[in-house]
């Protein structure tokens, strides 16, 4: 009988009578490979281990990888009473990780370190990340395209004004291009039912001067955590939906609100007329003055078609000069009929792309309220006040949520279009349109003021529409 070997680890058993002189040999060899796998630096023989029912494996030092790098360091606490419980599931369940212990209420943390996340994904998608999850994930307002209080849905040629709400054009030249709420009506992406729409009226050759960029001022009080402008500056992450008649490279810029400290960012349009997911991670600025309160705190501009006086920065780092979007990015002006669509536009807090922070529509449209409130009046009470003399009258509008700064105000229509309702279902047409009176401005209340004739002093009254087709509106503005 010869001499045969062990199952797992192939060490000799001498046949019994036999190898003569050779039996010492046999077993330094094979206390060699016993005393192999118990390496200090855990790169012994591989062997597997079976903690049977009952018994306890106790790791004092760390657990490596393949390449002996470390993977799992363990924590001694003293008197532990509480600890996690690992399950695996069967076809159909999910794993879990569980918090179990002595305690009756037990916690379950998750700790990164120093400015790193936590991070969830699902179906390969980011759906949960920490910094940003929490409280105002989207630093932006009305991204999703879906208030627009000034237009209504209707087609637009701005001028340096807002379109949909939070959202403004600047340009250096006037009708080259319209904005529209859905414009087109193609479908949105998944997830979305408006968009914003941007199309070229006329192939303009855009100047070393010229400018267009769709941009939104995003308020101080809700970036100052981001400590830009410090060595603590926070990273953060642009996401954007896309569509585009032209393909190439587009860009933009981040901006502080002197624009003297900007990012130009760049993106790649790959397919017309397709929607495109975009994600572009920036480091927090570590320079230069950015408003933390009541002001701009950041903007963000998306590049229409930018001369080379804003244009001329490098994609992806921090400049002192006021540009708004890397050199040779597309321009949308270039070409009639071109059109740019965007929604789902997320600044958020971190290095990764999150799932689109979808919040209510009452609290999008008050966020929205703090910057802009448009009132359309029917006939009916309107807005209630007094006689202030024979020729005067005073009605009071109280905001609906209180404006970030006193606001301005804008009218449509003419005097005739404004009146007031009197006792006696009387009424009485102004002879201009109604002002903003107040003597001490406020941010949640405002004093009207208005002008005819035939009034009773200290009688009540209601200014209202006369023109009863819902087109007459007052506007309060108070955009950053």
């Amino acid at each position: 009988m010869a001499d045969t070997t062990t199952t797992n680890l192939l060490l000799t058993k001498p046949e019994v009578g036999a190898s003569t002189d050779t039996w010492g040999t046999k077993i330094n060899t094979d206390l060699d490979s016993v005393d192999a796998i118990f390496a200090a630096a855990g790169t012994g023989t591989s062997v597997g281990l079976n903690v049977g029912s009952g018994k306890k494996l106790k790791i004092v030092g760390d657990v490596i990888d393949t390449n002996g790098n470390e993977l799992l360091k363990v924590t001694a606490t003293t008197s532990a009473v509480n600890e996690v419980t690992l399950a695996n599931a069967a076809t159909g369940g999910a794993p879990t990780l569980t918090a179990s212990g002595d305690d009756t209420n037990i916690g379950f943390k998750l700790v990164a370190k120093g400015t790193g996340e936590i991070t969830a994904k699902v179906n390969g998608s980011d759906v949960f990340n920490a910094s940003s999850n929490f409280g105002f994930k989207n630093r932006l307002i009305n991204s999703a395209m879906v208030i627009d209080q000034r237009n209504a849905g209707a087609s637009v040629t701005p001028n340096g004004t807002y379109t949909l709400d939070r959202w403004s054009i600047s340009n250096s030249q006037t009708g080259k291009l319209t904005v529209q709420q859905n414009a087109g009506s193609v479908t949105p992406p998944v997830g979305f039912n408006n968009y914003l729409g941007v199309t070229s009226t006329s192939a303009y050759s855009v100047l070393s001067g010229d400018y267009f960029w769709l941009g939104q001022r995003i308020e101080g009080f809700n970036t100052a955590d981001l400590a830009w402008g410090t060595a603590n500056a926070q990273t953060i992450t642009l996401s954007f939906w896309v569509r585009s008649s032209l393909t190439g490279t587009f860009g933009g810029a981040l901006r502080n609100d002197a624009g003297n400290y900007n990012y130009p960012f760049s993106y790649t349009v790959s397919s017309a007329n397709t929607w495109e997911q975009k994600s572009i991670t920036i480091t927090g600025a570590t320079s230069g003055t950015w408003l933390k309160t009541n002001g701009n705190g950041i903007e963000l501009d998306f590049s229409l078609g930018i001369g080379s006086t804003y244009g001329s920065g490098t994609a992806g780092a921090w400049t002192t000069s006021n540009y708004y979007a890397p050199t040779g990015a597309t321009s949308v002006v270039g070409t009639n009929g071109a059109t740019f669509y965007i929604t789902g536009v997320q600044l958020e807090k971190g290095s990764t792309a999150t799932s689109f922070d979808y919040r209510p529509y009452g609290t999008e449209f008050a966020l929205c309220q703090r910057y802009f409130n448009k009132v359309i009046f029917g006939g009916g009470g309107g807005i209630s006040g007094f006689c202030d003399s024979t020729t005067a009258s005073i009605n009071y509008f109280y905001y609906p949520v209180s404006m970030r700064a006193t606001p301005t105000l804008t009218t449509t229509g003419t005097a005739s279009d404004y009146g007031l309702r009197l006792p006696g279902a009387s009424t009485a047409t102004l002879n201009a349109v109604p002002t903003i009176v107040n003597a001490s401005p406020s941010t949640s209340i405002c004093r009207l003021g208005s002008t005819t004739t035939g009034l009773t002093s200290g009688s009540p009254s209601g200014l209202i529409d006369l023109n009863g087709t819902g087109t007459v509106y007052l506007g309060f503005n108070a955009e950053l």
